[in-house]
């Protein structure tokens, strides 16, 4: 009787932590970084496809401003983010890429649309 109280103590307690745990380690997702896999992963009420067009739709559109904006995905309604808002940031997207300037631009050197220095010949 004492191995029974005790394995089903341990038992109680096994579960408490999964519990505990899982409330503990709940995920955040960005909306505007997030791959798919990550959006599915996070996002309660959201598999493969709609997690794919919430990417395309920022593809398309550009980063959101606010996790209500979800709901311009086709797919994805009112109550869906409702019931994920706790879940949902909505940081800046990466910002695009500037071009590389040449060495002499990038230390003040040459002005933009400077002739280049003369190359000397032999």
């Amino acid at each position: 009787m004492k191995s029974v109280s005790l394995l089903l103590k341990s038992l109680l307690l096994s579960l408490l932590l999964v519990v505990a745990g899982g409330a503990l380690a709940s995920d955040t997702v960005d909306i505007n970084t997030a791959d798919a896999a990550t959006l599915e992963k996070v996002l309660v009420g959201v598999g493969p496809s709609k997690a794919v067009a919430i990417v395309q739709y920022r593809e398309e559109h550009g980063p959101f401003k606010s996790a209500d904006e979800l709901a311009n995905v086709k797919g994805i309604g009112l109550k869906t983010v409702e019931r994920n808002r706790d879940l949902i940031t909505v940081g800046e997207a990466a910002p695009a890429a500037k071009p590389a300037q040449p060495a002499a631009e990038a230390k003040g050197g040459a002005a933009q649309g400077a002739a280049p220095a003369p190359v000397a010949r032999r």
